[in-house]
Protein backbone atom coordinates (compact mmCIF):
# COMPACT_ATOMS: atom_id res chain seq x y z
CA UNK A 1 0.00 0.00 0.00
CA UNK A 2 1.33 3.38 -0.97
CA UNK A 3 2.18 5.67 1.96
CA UNK A 4 0.06 8.79 2.09
CA UNK A 5 1.84 11.93 3.18
CA UNK A 6 0.56 13.99 6.04
CA UNK A 7 -1.98 16.58 5.01
CA UNK A 8 -1.52 20.35 5.05
CA UNK A 9 -1.53 22.26 8.32
CA UNK A 10 -3.13 25.67 8.43
CA UNK A 11 -1.14 26.62 11.50
CA UNK A 12 -4.09 26.99 13.89
CA UNK A 13 -4.20 25.23 17.21
CA UNK A 14 -7.33 23.15 17.78
CA UNK A 15 -8.46 25.61 20.47
CA UNK A 16 -8.11 28.62 18.17
CA UNK A 17 -9.69 26.73 15.31
CA UNK A 18 -12.74 25.72 17.33
CA UNK A 19 -13.10 29.24 18.69
CA UNK A 20 -13.17 30.58 15.14
CA UNK A 21 -15.82 28.01 14.29
CA UNK A 22 -18.03 29.17 17.16
CA UNK A 23 -17.04 26.71 19.90
CA UNK A 24 -15.91 28.64 22.96
CA UNK A 25 -14.38 27.37 26.18
CA UNK A 26 -17.11 26.85 28.77
CA UNK A 27 -16.70 28.37 32.22
CA UNK A 28 -15.67 25.88 34.85
CA UNK A 29 -14.75 23.15 32.38
CA UNK A 30 -11.46 21.38 32.00
CA UNK A 31 -8.86 22.60 29.56
CA UNK A 32 -9.72 21.57 26.03
CA UNK A 33 -13.49 21.37 26.63
CA UNK A 34 -15.79 23.50 24.52
CA UNK A 35 -19.44 24.41 24.62
CA UNK A 36 -21.71 24.22 21.59
CA UNK A 37 -23.33 27.37 20.19
CA UNK A 38 -26.92 28.11 21.05
CA UNK A 39 -29.77 26.34 19.29
CA UNK A 40 -31.48 29.69 18.67
CA UNK A 41 -29.59 29.96 15.40
CA UNK A 42 -30.66 26.48 14.36
CA UNK A 43 -34.32 27.39 14.58
CA UNK A 44 -33.81 30.05 11.90
CA UNK A 45 -31.69 27.97 9.52
CA UNK A 46 -32.11 24.77 7.54
CA UNK A 47 -30.26 22.47 9.87
CA UNK A 48 -29.37 21.81 13.50
CA UNK A 49 -25.96 22.58 14.93
CA UNK A 50 -25.51 20.27 17.90
CA UNK A 51 -24.83 16.89 16.31
CA UNK A 52 -21.76 16.16 18.40
CA UNK A 53 -19.14 17.66 20.66
CA UNK A 54 -15.61 18.37 19.44
CA UNK A 55 -13.05 15.57 19.68
CA UNK A 56 -11.76 14.82 23.14
CA UNK A 57 -8.58 16.69 23.99
CA UNK A 58 -5.50 14.52 24.30
CA UNK A 59 -4.15 14.08 27.79
CA UNK A 60 -1.32 16.48 28.57
CA UNK A 61 0.27 14.22 31.24
CA UNK A 62 0.79 17.12 33.68
CA UNK A 63 0.38 17.39 37.43
CA UNK A 64 -1.46 20.25 39.10
CA UNK A 65 1.78 22.02 39.96
CA UNK A 66 3.12 22.00 36.45
CA UNK A 67 2.73 24.84 33.99
CA UNK A 68 3.83 25.63 30.44
CA UNK A 69 7.34 26.95 29.98
CA UNK A 70 7.67 30.39 28.43
CA UNK A 71 8.08 30.47 24.64
CA UNK A 72 10.29 29.92 22.80
CA UNK A 73 11.09 26.58 24.39
CA UNK A 74 14.75 25.56 24.47
CA UNK A 75 15.77 22.81 22.11
CA UNK A 76 16.69 19.88 24.33
CA UNK A 77 17.63 16.45 22.94
CA UNK A 78 15.76 13.44 24.30
CA UNK A 79 17.54 11.42 26.95
CA UNK A 80 18.31 7.90 25.88
CA UNK A 81 15.91 6.60 28.51
CA UNK A 82 12.99 8.59 27.09
CA UNK A 83 10.72 6.89 24.57
CA UNK A 84 10.30 8.55 21.22
CA UNK A 85 6.79 9.54 20.27
CA UNK A 86 5.46 7.08 17.66
CA UNK A 87 4.86 8.58 14.23
CA UNK A 88 1.33 9.63 13.34
CA UNK A 89 -0.57 7.23 11.11
CA UNK A 90 -0.98 8.41 7.51
CA UNK A 91 -3.87 10.72 6.69
CA UNK A 92 -6.62 9.02 4.69
CA UNK A 93 -9.67 11.29 4.81
CA UNK A 94 -9.84 15.06 4.96
CA UNK A 95 -13.00 16.74 6.20
CA UNK A 96 -13.50 19.73 3.95
CA UNK A 97 -14.33 23.17 5.31
CA UNK A 98 -17.65 23.89 3.74
CA UNK A 99 -20.43 26.46 3.72
CA UNK A 100 -20.59 30.19 4.43
CA UNK A 101 -19.51 31.77 7.68
CA UNK A 102 -22.53 32.59 9.81
CA UNK A 103 -22.75 34.69 12.94
CA UNK A 104 -24.64 33.70 16.08
CA UNK A 105 -25.11 35.56 19.34
CA UNK A 106 -24.35 33.47 22.40
CA UNK A 107 -24.13 34.84 25.93
CA UNK A 108 -24.19 38.31 24.45
CA UNK A 109 -21.24 37.68 22.15
CA UNK A 110 -21.11 37.39 18.38
CA UNK A 111 -19.24 34.27 17.27
CA UNK A 112 -18.58 32.64 13.89
CA UNK A 113 -20.06 29.30 12.93
CA UNK A 114 -19.82 27.05 9.85
CA UNK A 115 -22.16 24.15 9.13
CA UNK A 116 -19.49 21.54 8.33
CA UNK A 117 -18.30 21.46 11.96
CA UNK A 118 -21.63 20.38 13.47
CA UNK A 119 -20.12 16.97 14.23
CA UNK A 120 -16.36 17.61 14.25
CA UNK A 121 -15.28 14.18 15.54
CA UNK A 122 -17.31 12.03 13.12
CA UNK A 123 -14.72 10.62 10.72
CA UNK A 124 -11.97 10.64 13.35
CA UNK A 125 -14.12 8.51 15.65
CA UNK A 126 -14.89 6.14 12.77
CA UNK A 127 -11.19 5.64 12.01
CA UNK A 128 -10.49 4.97 15.69
CA UNK A 129 -13.29 2.37 15.73
CA UNK A 130 -11.92 0.77 12.56
CA UNK A 131 -8.45 0.65 14.11
CA UNK A 132 -9.82 -1.31 17.05
CA UNK A 133 -11.94 -3.60 14.89
CA UNK A 134 -9.65 -4.22 11.92
CA UNK A 135 -6.19 -3.23 13.08
CA UNK A 136 -5.57 -0.70 10.29
CA UNK A 137 -4.48 2.75 11.38
CA UNK A 138 -5.27 5.92 9.50
CA UNK A 139 -6.22 9.37 10.65
CA UNK A 140 -8.53 12.13 9.56
CA UNK A 141 -7.56 15.77 9.16
CA UNK A 142 -9.40 19.04 8.62
CA UNK A 143 -8.67 20.88 5.41
CA UNK A 144 -9.97 23.69 3.22
CA UNK A 145 -9.81 24.61 -0.44
CA UNK A 146 -7.13 27.27 0.00
CA UNK A 147 -4.64 24.87 1.62
CA UNK A 148 -5.46 21.60 -0.15
CA UNK A 149 -3.13 20.45 -2.92
CA UNK A 150 -5.80 18.41 -4.79
CA UNK A 151 -3.29 15.55 -4.97
CA UNK A 152 -4.83 12.20 -3.92
CA UNK A 153 -1.39 10.90 -2.97
CA UNK A 154 -1.46 13.42 -0.14
CA UNK A 155 -5.07 12.80 0.85
CA UNK A 156 -6.94 9.95 -0.89
CA UNK A 157 -10.46 10.96 0.20
CA UNK A 158 -12.41 14.12 1.02
CA UNK A 159 -15.54 14.22 3.19
CA UNK A 160 -18.24 16.81 2.52
CA UNK A 161 -20.83 16.80 5.32
CA UNK A 162 -23.39 19.23 6.67
CA UNK A 163 -27.03 20.28 6.80
CA UNK A 164 -27.35 23.54 4.92
CA UNK A 165 -27.15 24.67 1.33
CA UNK A 166 -23.69 25.49 0.00
CA UNK A 167 -22.03 26.61 -3.21
CA UNK A 168 -18.48 25.82 -4.27
CA UNK A 169 -16.25 28.51 -5.82
CA UNK A 170 -15.99 28.32 -9.60
CA UNK A 171 -12.23 27.85 -9.47
CA UNK A 172 -12.58 24.84 -7.15
CA UNK A 173 -14.81 22.69 -9.35
CA UNK A 174 -12.26 21.80 -12.10
CA UNK A 175 -9.66 21.06 -9.42
CA UNK A 176 -12.03 18.64 -7.68
CA UNK A 177 -12.83 17.00 -11.02
CA UNK A 178 -9.13 16.42 -11.68
CA UNK A 179 -8.63 15.20 -8.11
CA UNK A 180 -11.18 12.42 -8.66
CA UNK A 181 -9.86 11.59 -12.15
CA UNK A 182 -6.39 11.29 -10.59
CA UNK A 183 -7.63 8.63 -8.16
CA UNK A 184 -9.17 10.61 -5.29
CA UNK A 185 -12.58 9.91 -3.75
CA UNK A 186 -15.23 12.43 -2.70
CA UNK A 187 -17.55 11.27 0.09
CA UNK A 188 -20.78 13.17 0.72
CA UNK A 189 -23.04 12.79 3.75
CA UNK A 190 -26.24 14.69 4.47
CA UNK A 191 -25.94 15.07 8.23
CA UNK A 192 -29.26 14.11 9.87
CA UNK A 193 -30.52 13.34 6.36
CA UNK A 194 -31.07 17.06 5.71
CA UNK A 195 -32.46 17.67 2.22
CA UNK A 196 -30.89 21.12 1.79
CA UNK A 197 -27.41 19.63 1.87
CA UNK A 198 -28.46 16.76 -0.43
CA UNK A 199 -29.79 19.18 -3.01
CA UNK A 200 -26.62 21.28 -2.94
CA UNK A 201 -24.31 18.26 -3.11
CA UNK A 202 -26.13 16.81 -6.12
CA UNK A 203 -26.11 20.17 -7.88
CA UNK A 204 -22.39 20.63 -7.29
CA UNK A 205 -21.53 17.12 -8.51
CA UNK A 206 -23.57 17.79 -11.66
CA UNK A 207 -21.55 20.94 -12.29
CA UNK A 208 -18.23 19.20 -11.56
CA UNK A 209 -19.00 16.06 -13.61
CA UNK A 210 -21.48 17.05 -16.35
CA UNK A 211 -23.06 14.05 -18.01
CA UNK A 212 -22.18 11.78 -15.08
CA UNK A 213 -25.20 11.77 -12.76
CA UNK A 214 -25.23 10.31 -9.28
CA UNK A 215 -26.94 6.93 -9.50
CA UNK A 216 -28.27 4.59 -6.82
CA UNK A 217 -25.63 1.99 -6.02
CA UNK A 218 -26.63 -1.60 -6.69
CA UNK A 219 -26.56 -4.12 -3.81
CA UNK A 220 -24.03 -6.21 -5.75
CA UNK A 221 -21.44 -3.42 -5.89
CA UNK A 222 -18.19 -4.14 -4.03
CA UNK A 223 -18.68 -1.35 -1.50
CA UNK A 224 -21.36 -3.48 0.16
CA UNK A 225 -19.06 -6.47 0.57
CA UNK A 226 -15.58 -4.93 0.79
CA UNK A 227 -15.31 -6.04 4.44
CA UNK A 228 -18.73 -6.55 6.03
CA UNK A 229 -21.33 -8.37 3.95
CA UNK A 230 -24.18 -5.87 3.94
CA UNK A 231 -27.76 -6.27 2.78
CA UNK A 232 -30.62 -3.87 3.36
CA UNK A 233 -30.05 -0.86 5.63
CA UNK A 234 -32.01 -0.13 8.79
CA UNK A 235 -33.04 3.52 9.01
CA UNK A 236 -34.26 5.52 12.02
CA UNK A 237 -36.57 8.50 11.69
CA UNK A 238 -36.87 11.50 13.96
CA UNK A 239 -39.90 10.06 15.74
CA UNK A 240 -37.87 7.02 16.80
CA UNK A 241 -39.44 4.53 14.40
CA UNK A 242 -37.25 2.34 12.22
CA UNK A 243 -37.69 0.71 8.84
CA UNK A 244 -35.62 -1.50 6.55
CA UNK A 245 -34.97 -0.65 2.93
CA UNK A 246 -32.40 -1.01 0.16
CA UNK A 247 -29.05 0.80 0.53
CA UNK A 248 -29.46 4.55 -0.02
CA UNK A 249 -25.92 5.20 -1.27
CA UNK A 250 -25.37 6.86 -4.64
CA UNK A 251 -22.21 7.06 -6.71
CA UNK A 252 -20.52 8.39 -9.80
CA UNK A 253 -18.29 5.78 -11.42
CA UNK A 254 -15.01 6.28 -13.25
CA UNK A 255 -14.02 3.10 -15.01
CA UNK A 256 -14.41 0.28 -12.51
CA UNK A 257 -14.15 2.63 -9.52
CA UNK A 258 -16.70 4.74 -7.68
CA UNK A 259 -15.01 8.13 -7.36
CA UNK A 260 -17.95 9.93 -5.71
CA UNK A 261 -20.00 8.22 -2.99
CA UNK A 262 -22.97 9.98 -1.40
CA UNK A 263 -25.40 9.13 1.37
CA UNK A 264 -28.63 11.18 1.57
CA UNK A 265 -29.35 9.52 4.92
CA UNK A 266 -27.09 10.33 7.85
CA UNK A 267 -23.96 8.23 8.40
CA UNK A 268 -21.63 10.67 10.15
CA UNK A 269 -23.62 10.98 13.38
CA UNK A 270 -23.57 7.18 13.51
CA UNK A 271 -19.82 7.17 13.07
CA UNK A 272 -19.59 9.42 16.12
CA UNK A 273 -22.14 7.36 18.07
CA UNK A 274 -24.82 10.06 18.30
CA UNK A 275 -28.59 9.81 17.92
CA UNK A 276 -30.92 12.80 17.63
CA UNK A 277 -34.72 13.10 17.49
CA UNK A 278 -34.73 14.49 13.95
CA UNK A 279 -34.00 13.62 10.35
CA UNK A 280 -33.32 10.18 8.90
CA UNK A 281 -30.21 8.20 9.73
CA UNK A 282 -28.71 4.74 9.43
CA UNK A 283 -28.46 2.95 12.77
CA UNK A 284 -25.13 3.48 14.54
CA UNK A 285 -23.91 -0.11 14.31
CA UNK A 286 -24.64 -0.35 10.61
CA UNK A 287 -23.35 3.15 9.86
CA UNK A 288 -19.99 2.10 11.25
CA UNK A 289 -19.99 -1.10 9.21
CA UNK A 290 -20.69 0.98 6.11
CA UNK A 291 -17.86 3.29 7.14
CA UNK A 292 -15.50 0.31 7.51
CA UNK A 293 -16.47 -0.90 4.05
CA UNK A 294 -15.99 2.60 2.69
CA UNK A 295 -12.46 2.82 4.10
CA UNK A 296 -11.65 -0.70 2.84
CA UNK A 297 -13.00 0.16 -0.60
CA UNK A 298 -10.97 3.38 -0.82
CA UNK A 299 -7.80 1.51 0.13
CA UNK A 300 -8.55 -1.37 -2.24
CA UNK A 301 -9.33 0.83 -5.26
CA UNK A 302 -6.79 3.62 -4.75
CA UNK A 303 -4.06 2.09 -6.90
CA UNK A 304 -6.60 1.29 -9.63
CA UNK A 305 -7.67 4.93 -9.62
CA UNK A 306 -4.05 6.02 -9.98
CA UNK A 307 -3.57 3.54 -12.83
CA UNK A 308 -6.64 4.77 -14.68
CA UNK A 309 -5.45 8.35 -14.33
CA UNK A 310 -2.27 7.59 -16.27
CA UNK A 311 -3.63 5.06 -18.77
CA UNK A 312 -2.30 5.67 -22.27
CA UNK A 313 -4.54 5.40 -25.30
CA UNK A 314 -2.71 3.91 -28.26
CA UNK A 315 -3.43 4.71 -31.90
CA UNK A 316 -2.01 3.02 -34.95
CA UNK A 317 -0.38 5.20 -37.57
CA UNK A 318 -2.25 5.90 -40.79
CA UNK A 319 -0.44 3.30 -42.91
CA UNK A 320 -2.69 0.46 -44.08
CA UNK A 321 -2.18 -2.87 -42.32
CA UNK A 322 -2.09 -6.26 -43.94
CA UNK A 323 -5.32 -7.24 -42.17
CA UNK A 324 -7.66 -4.26 -42.13
CA UNK A 325 -9.38 -5.06 -38.83
CA UNK A 326 -10.96 -2.43 -36.59
CA UNK A 327 -12.35 -3.30 -33.16
CA UNK A 328 -15.83 -1.76 -32.77
CA UNK A 329 -17.30 -1.30 -29.28
CA UNK A 330 -21.03 -0.86 -28.78
CA UNK A 331 -22.33 2.11 -26.84
CA UNK A 332 -25.36 1.56 -24.61
CA UNK A 333 -26.98 2.89 -21.43
CA UNK A 334 -25.45 0.32 -19.05
CA UNK A 335 -22.07 2.00 -18.38
CA UNK A 336 -20.66 0.88 -21.71
CA UNK A 337 -16.96 1.86 -21.33
CA UNK A 338 -15.73 0.94 -17.82
CA UNK A 339 -12.28 -0.27 -19.00
CA UNK A 340 -10.95 2.59 -21.15
CA UNK A 341 -7.62 1.00 -22.03
CA UNK A 342 -8.72 -2.65 -22.22
CA UNK A 343 -9.36 -2.90 -25.95
CA UNK A 344 -6.14 -1.11 -26.86
CA UNK A 345 -4.12 -3.49 -24.67
CA UNK A 346 -5.87 -6.50 -26.22
CA UNK A 347 -5.17 -5.32 -29.76
CA UNK A 348 -1.54 -4.65 -28.90
CA UNK A 349 -1.23 -8.13 -27.42
CA UNK A 350 -2.88 -9.71 -30.47
CA UNK A 351 -0.56 -7.84 -32.83
CA UNK A 352 2.60 -8.62 -30.85
CA UNK A 353 1.79 -12.31 -30.31
CA UNK A 354 0.38 -13.37 -33.66
CA UNK A 355 0.98 -12.96 -37.36
CA UNK A 356 -1.93 -10.51 -37.56
CA UNK A 357 -1.31 -6.83 -38.04
CA UNK A 358 -4.33 -5.50 -36.20
CA UNK A 359 -5.02 -1.84 -36.82
CA UNK A 360 -4.36 -0.08 -33.53
CA UNK A 361 -7.70 1.65 -33.30
CA UNK A 362 -11.07 1.33 -31.64
CA UNK A 363 -14.34 2.64 -33.01
CA UNK A 364 -17.22 3.41 -30.64
CA UNK A 365 -20.46 2.65 -32.46
CA UNK A 366 -24.23 2.50 -31.98
CA UNK A 367 -26.51 -0.12 -33.48
CA UNK A 368 -28.63 2.44 -35.30
CA UNK A 369 -25.66 3.61 -37.40
CA UNK A 370 -25.61 1.73 -40.77
CA UNK A 371 -21.79 1.74 -40.68
CA UNK A 372 -21.85 -0.60 -37.68
CA UNK A 373 -22.84 -3.47 -39.98
CA UNK A 374 -19.49 -3.13 -41.83
CA UNK A 375 -17.38 -4.35 -38.90
CA UNK A 376 -16.69 -8.10 -38.61
CA UNK A 377 -16.70 -8.04 -34.79
CA UNK A 378 -18.67 -6.02 -32.25
CA UNK A 379 -17.70 -5.91 -28.58
CA UNK A 380 -19.80 -4.81 -25.63
CA UNK A 381 -19.39 -4.73 -21.87
CA UNK A 382 -20.82 -2.86 -18.90
CA UNK A 383 -21.78 -2.83 -15.25
CA UNK A 384 -25.47 -1.98 -15.32
CA UNK A 385 -28.75 -2.93 -16.89
CA UNK A 386 -29.53 -1.76 -20.41
CA UNK A 387 -32.41 -2.03 -22.90
CA UNK A 388 -32.34 -2.12 -26.67
CA UNK A 389 -35.09 -0.49 -28.70
CA UNK A 390 -36.97 -2.51 -31.29
CA UNK A 391 -34.86 -0.89 -34.02
CA UNK A 392 -31.61 -1.74 -32.22
CA UNK A 393 -32.66 -5.35 -31.66
CA UNK A 394 -33.64 -5.74 -35.33
CA UNK A 395 -30.37 -4.19 -36.53
CA UNK A 396 -28.30 -6.50 -34.34
CA UNK A 397 -30.29 -9.51 -35.52
CA UNK A 398 -29.63 -8.57 -39.15
CA UNK A 399 -25.93 -8.03 -38.41
CA UNK A 400 -25.51 -11.45 -36.80
CA UNK A 401 -27.48 -13.30 -39.50
CA UNK A 402 -25.39 -11.58 -42.19
CA UNK A 403 -22.13 -12.95 -40.80
CA UNK A 404 -21.09 -10.67 -37.94
CA UNK A 405 -19.91 -11.79 -34.50
CA UNK A 406 -20.73 -10.23 -31.13
CA UNK A 407 -18.29 -10.62 -28.21
CA UNK A 408 -19.57 -9.55 -24.79
CA UNK A 409 -18.56 -9.81 -21.15
CA UNK A 410 -20.02 -8.63 -17.85
CA UNK A 411 -17.55 -6.08 -16.50
CA UNK A 412 -16.40 -7.08 -13.02
CA UNK A 413 -18.83 -10.01 -13.33
CA UNK A 414 -21.80 -7.78 -12.48
CA UNK A 415 -25.15 -9.56 -12.32
CA UNK A 416 -27.11 -6.54 -13.53
CA UNK A 417 -25.37 -6.55 -16.91
CA UNK A 418 -25.49 -10.36 -17.08
CA UNK A 419 -29.27 -10.46 -16.58
CA UNK A 420 -29.82 -7.63 -19.08
CA UNK A 421 -27.63 -9.25 -21.74
CA UNK A 422 -29.41 -12.59 -21.50
CA UNK A 423 -32.83 -10.91 -21.65
CA UNK A 424 -31.94 -8.70 -24.64
CA UNK A 425 -30.29 -11.51 -26.62
CA UNK A 426 -33.48 -13.55 -26.19
CA UNK A 427 -35.26 -10.69 -27.98
CA UNK A 428 -32.62 -10.44 -30.71
CA UNK A 429 -32.38 -14.18 -31.42
CA UNK A 430 -35.50 -15.80 -29.93
CA UNK A 431 -34.69 -19.07 -31.67
CA UNK A 432 -31.19 -19.13 -30.16
CA UNK A 433 -30.00 -19.79 -26.63
CA UNK A 434 -26.77 -19.03 -24.82
CA UNK A 435 -25.05 -22.35 -24.15
CA UNK A 436 -21.67 -23.19 -22.71
CA UNK A 437 -19.11 -23.78 -25.43
CA UNK A 438 -17.48 -27.24 -25.22
CA UNK A 439 -13.74 -27.34 -24.58
CA UNK A 440 -13.07 -28.69 -28.10
CA UNK A 441 -14.75 -25.69 -29.76
CA UNK A 442 -12.43 -23.95 -32.28
CA UNK A 443 -12.67 -20.63 -30.43
CA UNK A 444 -10.53 -22.19 -27.68
CA UNK A 445 -7.87 -23.45 -30.10
CA UNK A 446 -7.73 -21.18 -33.20
CA UNK A 447 -4.56 -19.48 -31.92
CA UNK A 448 -3.86 -20.32 -28.29
CA UNK A 449 -4.86 -23.69 -26.87
CA UNK A 450 -6.94 -22.67 -23.88
CA UNK A 451 -8.02 -25.64 -21.77
CA UNK A 452 -7.50 -24.20 -18.29
CA UNK A 453 -7.74 -20.65 -17.01
CA UNK A 454 -7.04 -18.78 -13.79
CA UNK A 455 -9.78 -16.71 -12.17
CA UNK A 456 -9.55 -13.80 -9.75
CA UNK A 457 -9.71 -14.49 -5.99
CA UNK A 458 -13.33 -13.34 -5.79
CA UNK A 459 -14.42 -16.01 -8.27
CA UNK A 460 -12.66 -18.72 -6.28
CA UNK A 461 -14.16 -17.38 -3.06
CA UNK A 462 -17.77 -17.43 -4.26
CA UNK A 463 -17.81 -20.01 -7.07
CA UNK A 464 -15.29 -22.57 -5.86
CA UNK A 465 -12.17 -23.91 -7.53
CA UNK A 466 -13.06 -23.18 -11.16
CA UNK A 467 -10.26 -23.76 -13.66
CA UNK A 468 -12.05 -24.33 -16.98
CA UNK A 469 -13.12 -21.57 -19.39
CA UNK A 470 -16.81 -20.71 -19.08
CA UNK A 471 -17.56 -19.00 -22.40
CA UNK A 472 -21.11 -19.26 -23.70
CA UNK A 473 -22.29 -18.86 -27.27
CA UNK A 474 -25.16 -18.75 -29.73
CA UNK A 475 -24.87 -20.37 -33.16
CA UNK A 476 -26.91 -19.88 -36.32
CA UNK A 477 -26.82 -22.81 -38.79
CA UNK A 478 -23.70 -24.13 -37.07
CA UNK A 479 -21.89 -20.78 -37.19
CA UNK A 480 -20.93 -19.12 -33.89
CA UNK A 481 -22.36 -15.58 -33.85
CA UNK A 482 -22.32 -14.64 -30.14
CA UNK A 483 -19.51 -15.23 -27.62
CA UNK A 484 -20.30 -14.27 -24.04
CA UNK A 485 -18.41 -14.43 -20.74
CA UNK A 486 -20.31 -13.96 -17.47
CA UNK A 487 -16.88 -13.42 -15.88
CA UNK A 488 -14.96 -10.29 -16.74
CA UNK A 489 -12.43 -10.24 -19.58
CA UNK A 490 -11.77 -6.49 -19.89
CA UNK A 491 -10.17 -6.13 -16.45
CA UNK A 492 -7.65 -8.77 -17.48
CA UNK A 493 -7.02 -6.99 -20.76
CA UNK A 494 -6.15 -3.84 -18.79
CA UNK A 495 -3.39 -5.85 -17.06
CA UNK A 496 -3.81 -4.14 -13.71
CA UNK A 497 -5.30 -5.65 -10.53
CA UNK A 498 -8.99 -4.97 -9.95
CA UNK A 499 -9.48 -5.90 -6.31
CA UNK A 500 -13.23 -6.46 -6.54
CA UNK A 501 -13.58 -8.14 -9.93
CA UNK A 502 -15.18 -11.49 -10.71
CA UNK A 503 -13.14 -12.26 -13.77
CA UNK A 504 -10.23 -13.97 -15.48
CA UNK A 505 -6.65 -13.11 -14.73
CA UNK A 506 -4.56 -11.23 -17.27
CA UNK A 507 -3.01 -14.02 -19.35
CA UNK A 508 -6.10 -16.18 -19.98
CA UNK A 509 -8.23 -13.08 -20.61
CA UNK A 510 -5.78 -11.87 -23.27
CA UNK A 511 -5.53 -15.34 -24.80
CA UNK A 512 -9.29 -15.76 -25.09
CA UNK A 513 -9.68 -12.23 -26.48
CA UNK A 514 -7.01 -12.91 -29.10
CA UNK A 515 -8.66 -16.20 -30.04
CA UNK A 516 -12.01 -14.49 -30.61
CA UNK A 517 -10.35 -11.90 -32.88
CA UNK A 518 -8.62 -14.65 -34.88
CA UNK A 519 -11.86 -16.62 -35.07
CA UNK A 520 -13.77 -13.56 -36.31
CA UNK A 521 -11.17 -12.88 -39.03
CA UNK A 522 -11.02 -16.50 -40.22
CA UNK A 523 -14.74 -17.31 -40.08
Amino acid sequence: MEHFDRGPDNGLSRRKFLERMGFTAAAGTAAGSFAMPSLAWAQEQSGPIDCGPPPKAKSQHRTGGESFAPLPLPVTPLRRSEKKKPPSPPALIGKMSLGPVRWVTRDGKRVKYRDWMTDPADVGTLLQWISGQMGINYRAIETDFSHFSYDPRELPALLFAGHNTFTLPDEVRPKLAQYVLDGGTIIGDACCGWKDFSTSFRQEMELIFPGRPLRRMLPEEPLFSAYHKLGDFTYKKGDGTTYTDAPCLESIDFGCRSGVIFSPSDLTCGWDGHEHPRGTRVLISQARQIGANLVTYILGSFQLGRFLSTTKVYYESGEPSRDDFVFAQLKHEGDWDPDPSAVHNLLKHARDNSTMEVKFKRENVVLTDPRTATYPLLYMTGHREFHWTEEEAERLQGYLKAGGILLADACCGRMSFDMAFRREMARVLPEGKLQRLPLDHPVYHCHYDVNRVDYTPRVREDFGALDAPELEGISIDGRLVVVYSRFDLGNGWEQFPHAYSYGLKDEPALQLGTNVIVYAMTH
